[in-house]
């Protein structure tokens, strides 16, 4: 029997559930979850800098806004995400084997920056693996 084309196939699904297999690996669903939602945590806070980011560099010249100043985060109701924990250093070492490391760097330098985060990030819970322990299986 055919699939139904209900216009939800957005062409990438088999890609994207064949990533996140690969990154189970052998572990326990209940660890994955964490790192997956590490992850994507880490991503969209590293959206929402990036976005004003490039608002601020945009109006720099103009509006004498400085991209570096964590008040206009603030002012925004936006994370303040150091250069070592930004998602473009994080891209560049993706294929590293130390990415694990990297990404629980960057989850502690957030933190450490942010103080209101410590009691929504997993790695104030002593219980559940870091990412790189994660990846390293």
């Amino acid at each position: 029997m055919a699939k139904a084309n209900n216009g939800a196939n957005l062409g990438f699904e088999e890609k994207l559930w064949a990533a996140a297999d690969k990154l189970r690996g052998h572990m326990d669903a209940s660890e994955y979850k964490h790192v997956v939602l590490g992850l994507i945590f880490l991503k969209y806070i590293s959206d929402a800098f990036q976005e004003k980011y490039g608002e601020l560099e945009a109006k720099q010249k103009t509006e004498y806004t400085d991209p570096e100043d964590r008040d206009e985060y603030a002012a925004a109701n936006i994370f303040w995400v150091p250069k070592e924990a930004r998602w473009s250093r994080l891209q560049d070492g993706a294929k590293q084997p130390t990415i694990g490391r990297l990404i629980d760097d960057a989850m502690v330098a957030i933190e450490k920056e942010n103080p209101s985060l410590r009691v929504f990030c997993r790695r104030t819970t002593p219980a559940l693996p870091s990412i790189n322990t994660a990846l390293a299986r």
